[in-house]
């Protein structure tokens, strides 16, 4: 399972055999865990982070969107 981005403390990454589902990040910390569809972002599912985790989750994963569709392309081109 690649990490591609660590930041403020949450792992962001994907796991090796999900290439045929649509772009998606994971993202944990703390024994929680979320994920984000890449195209548009979009919470999938979460367990364990608040409405207040979840937004500042989105907002990373917005702000780091292109460099997480690159990773993802890339991997599994």
């Amino acid at each position: 399972m690649p990490t591609v981005l660590r930041v403020r403390g949450y792992r962001f990454f994907f796991f090796s055999n999900e290439g045929r589902e649509s772009p998606h990040i994971h993202l944990e910390s703390a024994g929680n865990y979320a994920k984000f569809w890449l195209r548009p972002v979009e919470l999938v599912r979460s367990v364990g982070y608040n409405p207040a985790e979840l937004t500042r989750l989105r907002r990373l994963v917005e702000a780091h969107q292109r460099f997480l569709l690159e990773r993802w392309h890339d991997y599994f081109a």
